[in-house]
């Protein structure tokens, strides 16, 4: 699926290391737009009728044995087919040594070819990861992300409210600090979203009466981290004595972003509330809801109150 963001192939072989034998331009020109890849084993064999030239192409020891048992006049011309179709890039895995008219026909059709010692299956499975998270549909929220007890916390709220005040004393506690007032959220697959912050703002902290601090140096590398999948939503509010909290739990609450709906939770703020405790507690409740385990529910059914 085509992304409407892309990422450079100068990214791609600084993140996995990788060996360039062709390159028809900068790396850093060459821009890839979808997380899926191809290995081309029926190309191989003629067929192109859905090829997407569009996908990087892998080739491991299946297709290059294939080539290997064949002539080297049949092999080029199968080669010579290939490249034709210009591939964004061909990524050779395993380390395999090819023929000197691998890199004569992807010279003559312009086709970056590079090389990796992975494995096949390896290499695939990282670049997917890799391209599903740098090409994921992505929004920026303000708020605060936290990992709370292996938990990602998003905190959203109005400025004021108290957010990088409870980030602070989470981090303090023992638990991470990922993004601080802009959390870029995106949607790596169907089913979970992963925030961080954007590069010139990460791990730092805006404290009012204080100002701008670094929490990377001041509480250490290990109250930082990069990124973190978002489990919970949590909107802090100012507390108004008019409005019906929810006092059981029973109900589930979710948030929608990027078309996923996420368990939320709205939690009114006032003085003498310790949110950061509270926020523990919720991460922990979180964790038990995905065992299996409601407290509401056990303490109606205890109660005989549940409904059948």
């Amino acid at each position: 699926m085509k992304s409407d963001f892309t990422v450079s192939l100068a990214e791609i072989l600084k993140e996995f290391s990788l060996e360039s034998m062709y390159l028809p331009k900068d790396a850093k020109d060459i821009l890839i737009s979808t997380a899926e890849i191809n290995r081309p084993g029926l190309q191989m064999a003629g067929y192109y009728e859905y090829f997407d030239s569009k996908r990087i192409q892998i080739l491991g020891i299946s297709e290059i044995s294939f080539l290997n048992r064949l002539s080297k006049e049949e092999a080029k011309k199968i080669m010579q087919e290939f490249f034709s179709h210009k591939p964004s890039a061909v990524i050779i895995a395993r380390g395999l040594e090819i023929e000197e008219y691998y890199i004569e026909t992807a010279k003559e059709h312009c086709v970056p070819l590079l090389r990796t010692n992975e494995s096949t299956s390896n290499f695939t499975s990282a670049l997917i990861a890799f391209l599903s998270l740098h090409l994921a549909p992505r929004i920026t929220r303000h708020g605060v992300l936290v990992e709370v007890y292996g938990e990602g916390i998003l905190l959203l709220g109005e400025s004021g409210v108290g957010k990088s005040e409870t980030a602070i004393e989470l981090v303090k506690r023992g638990h991470r600090l990922i993004a601080d007032d802009a959390v870029e959220i995106r949607r790596v697959s169907s089913k979970s979203l992963v925030g961080t912050a954007p590069d010139n703002i990460r791990h730092f902290i805006e404290l009012r009466g204080i100002g701008i601090i670094n929490a990377s140096r001041i509480f250490g590398v290990g109250a930082v981290k990069l990124t973190e999948k978002i489990d919970l939503v949590i909107n802090l509010e100012q507390w108004d004595m008019n409005k019906v909290y929810d006092r059981m739990g029973l109900d589930d609450q979710t948030t929608e972003i990027l078309g996923l709906s996420l368990p939320s939770l709205t939690i009114p703020v006032k003085p003498g509330r310790n949110l950061a405790v509270i926020i523990e507690v919720a991460a922990m409740n979180s964790r038990q809801k995905k065992l299996g385990y409601n407290a509401a529910q056990d303490l109606l059914n205890r109660l005989g109150m549940a409904e059948d």
